[in-house]
């Protein structure tokens, strides 16, 4: 396993290509559906046309794209989906929020919390991480791109901070300004781009076997049908995550 920024976006990488595959498109399909909720054509919804094309980058089928839209929108019958954020803490104090979409919140509050507890952390109540967290517009560049240049773009469009100390320049805006922004650095400069939730501070893990324990709840979490995205406060340095993960 790889190490992680210190804003900690949770990627995992695991299983057999084709159910990779298909874990990928639904998570993809109800990050559509959820940001349909606002709307169902790309045009006029920016969440849902970041969505689409994250989806389509991922090699995602056009008719898997449509069906999820179809789901948010609630074209399809069915029972009504139900966008929710629950909050708690993993190993060493952790912040952890873990985003999900869901027609029955029961079963998922119940599995969440489930998760939670098997694996070393605590289901918190509304508001008590939360505010340890900011929703920022954020845009990776690809490595090939001329660091000054984007950066100047970048400030020029209203970027609110950039950090070029990595292998690429992570630019960051507020969600409203993220399409302007990307659309001033240009296709050809732009990996990804996407609101996140960004912790205000981070803490540093350098036990081991903590480590493990909040990857494997991480993992638990992550691997729920109706969890769209697990994100949490920890930084880990690369030497330490690859002792854990030996």
């Amino acid at each position: 396993m790889s190490g992680h920024s210190k804003w900690a976006s949770i990627k995992h990488k695991k299983g057999a290509a084709d159910a990779k595959r298909g874990k990928i498109f639904t998570k993809l399909g109800s990050e559509i559906a959820m940001a349909a909720r606002g709307g169902a054509d790309p045009e006029m919804n920016f969440r849902l046309r970041l969505a689409v094309t994250k989806a389509k980058q991922a090699n995602m089928p056009a008719a898997n794209i449509e069906r999820s839209i179809a789901r948010g929108a609630g074209t399809t019958g069915g029972a009504a989906l139900e966008e929710l954020m629950y909050e708690g803490y993993g190993p060493a104090g952790v912040a952890v929020m873990v985003q999900a979409l869901t027609d029955n919140h029961n079963r998922t509050a119940a599995d969440v919390k489930v998760a939670f507890s098997k694996h070393g952390g605590s289901l918190g109540s509304k508001g008590s991480v939360a505010y340890m967290f900011e929703s920022k517009g954020v845009i990776y560049c690809k490595a090939s791109a001329d660091t000054d240049e984007v950066s100047l773009a970048a400030i020029e469009a209203g970027a609110t901070d950039i950090d070029d100390s990595g292998d690429q320049v992570i630019i960051y805006s507020t969600p409203h300004d993220l399409e302007v922004v990307k659309a001033a650095l240009g296709d050809d400069n732009v990996e990804s781009a996407d609101v996140e939730l960004i912790p205000g501070q981070t803490i540093e893990l350098e036990d081991e076997q903590k480590v493990r324990t909040l990857m494997r709840l991480i993992d638990a979490l992550d691997d729920l049908d109706d969890v769209v995205s697990v994100t949490a406060n920890y930084e880990i340095s690369d030497d330490v995550m690859e002792r854990a993960s030996a």
